[in-house]
């Protein structure tokens, strides 16, 4: 590597670190966990990626969605107690990361396409609003009996009165300042606001504003006893969730950078490299890490040219931990909720939704996953607009829709209902269908089949071109083989056009004689129709 490439990363890791490691402790909060927890996640998480990862602008560190996914799980399993969220927060965490390797390893790195984007974006709106929410508690010292999004609120704004005066001031000049200061280009924002937080604790401290208090950093062999009554089934089901939402905001930030920079993206490779982070994160009791928007977004900025970068942002955290932590312990606490709050004000922009909006399209599924976060909590929320992404997916695979094809030219055969002018026989029908054949549309499809022979008794030769079927199931084998007997029945040849090589492996074990030697070897509509089949000797 040039020397200017290894000093431009120097100083990336150099400016980086001072916005990561506050986040850290802020998110920590938002977890649930002891300082200390954000601060070892942080460490693996660099060190993980930078050793093992593709991106050369990825960084990864504990993020906010992940925290607050991760309280939610821990109040769900009722861990009450500090040692017990801990505990349990490491079995979720090291779950998590065992979860990411086998999917690497299982080469499933295109896990986060299951989510849709309008689903995440609003699942991502609404964990915005609930993280403000219960951030605004520490912002103004407020004790509060409920983390439910409706209540707390409701809570919050009856007991105005009660807010404590220094605390707002503190958090709202916090956020104030981080909002202001982020518009001057190059300037690390976070940490300004933090080291100015941190002159000001003796003042702030007098009039009773709440510090971070002690950071103890200790290492020892990690026990994973289950509090009596956890069960393991919650368990994985959790650390799943987890996975699914830390890759799907990793994989977004990883895929954006490259895009931006023409670079490879290695999804599997990433998995396993943000795996081994979760992992370690968890067997040192750290909280869940991936790949954050803001930190990957302040390294490119910053003029990261590789890995290197992460890497040296892991060792600039090292040195501040060893040396500054006491001056860390006094950041005051409204000031790190202002960095919370400040983090994730970016998802509670309305534009997201703007092209949903102008294209009339998937407004009501990104509005559902809104609700479900703010109605459901954060965890089931996660689950639901998971949900909802396979239903948009069944939905639309199940949606029959079914081409009749014509012929436009020497050789092309269209869309009669785009291309009106192609030509049709009356002996012969062309039939596409516009989705893959599976067994949840199978049936209507071939029932549209069939109601549109019968609405052409002329018909002596159906084509049947399969060019979006790369495969087919047993579901769709057997209605294909009752097909064949109808077709027969009734004096109708069936051909098949462009048939994949997965489909038509499958179709021969089925032995329909209509299915069978040179009826599967259409390269072409065209040579379907003109019965030229290419049978390989």
């Amino acid at each position: 590597m040039p020397k200017r490439d290894t000093l431009a990363d120097l100083l990336a890791g150099l400016s980086i670190a001072g916005l990561l490691l506050p986040e850290a402790v802020a998110y920590s909060g938002l977890a649930g966990l002891p300082p200390q927890a954000g601060v070892l996640a942080l460490f693996a998480g660099l060190v993980s990626y930078g050793l093992l990862g593709r991106s050369p602008f990825a960084i990864v560190t504990t993020t906010s969605s992940a925290a607050a996914v991760l309280a939610s799980a821990l109040g769900l399993l009722g861990a009450g107690a500090m040692a017990a969220r801990v505990l349990l927060g490491s079995v979720l965490v090291v779950g998590c990361g065992l979860v990411f390797m086998l999917a690497g390893a299982l080469r499933f790195g295109a896990v986060s396409s299951f989510i849709a984007r309008p689903v995440l974006r609003g699942y991502a709106f609404g964990l915005a609003l609930v993280i403000v929410v219960r951030q605004w508690v520490h912002m103004v010292a407020l004790p509060a009996d409920t983390t439910v999004f409706g209540p707390l609120l409701l809570e919050e704004l009856r007991s105005l009165p009660r807010w404590g005066n220094a605390s707002a001031a503190c958090g709202l000049g916090a956020l104030a300042a981080l909002f202001l200061l982020t518009r001057i280009r190059r300037l690390p924002a976070t940490l300004v606001v933090i080291i100015a937080s941190i002159l000001a604790a003796p003042v702030l401290a007098a009039h009773g504003v709440a510090l971070t208090g002690p950071i103890t950093i200790a290492l020892g062999l990690p026990q994973f006893v289950l509090p009596a009554g956890t069960h393991w089934l919650p368990l994985t089901e959790f650390s799943l969730a987890l996975m699914l939402i830390l890759y799907a905001e990793s994989y977004g930030a990883i895929r954006t950078t490259a895009l931006r920079h023409d670079a490879r993206v290695e999804a599997n490779r990433d998995l396993i490299a943000i795996g081994v982070g979760n992992l370690v994160s968890g067997l040192l009791h750290g909280t869940p890490v991936g790949a954050g928007y803001s930190g990957t977004s302040a390294n490119e900025a910053a003029g990261a040219r590789s890995r290197l970068a992460g890497l040296s942002a892991a060792g600039v955290v090292l040195l501040c931990v060893w040396l500054l932590l006491p001056w860390i312990e006094r950041i005051p606490r409204p000031v790190l909720a202002a960095v919370v709050i400040h983090a994730v004000s970016r998802s509670l922009s309305p534009a997201v939704f703007a092209n949903y909006v102008r294209w009339r399209r998937d407004r009501l599924i990104a509005a559902a996953a809104v609700l479900a976060v703010l109605c459901l909590g954060v965890l089931n929320g996660l689950l639901a607009a998971i949900g909802v992404s396979l239903a948009m997916l069944l939905r639309s695979l199940a949606r029959p829709r079914l081409a009749v094809l014509g012929r436009l030219g020497e050789h092309d055969y269209v869309n009669v209902a785009r291309f009106p002018e192609a030509a049709t026989r009356p002996d012969l029908m062309v039939l596409r269908p516009e989705e893959p054949l599976f067994f949840a549309n199978v049936e209507r499809l071939l029932g549209l089949m069939r109601e549109r022979l019968e609405g052409a008794p002329a018909v002596r030769t159906l084509v049947l071109s399969l060019e979006e079927s790369p495969d087919l199931d047993t579901s769709t084998l057997e209605a294909l083989a009752e097909f064949c007997a109808w077709l027969a029945a009734h004096g109708t040849a069936l051909r098949l056009a462009r048939l994949k090589e997965g489909a038509r492996e499958a179709v021969q074990q089925l032995g329909v004689t209509q299915l069978s030697g040179p009826a599967l070897y259409y390269s072409s509509v065209d040579d379907a129709v003109r019965g030229h089949a290419v049978v390989p000797t």
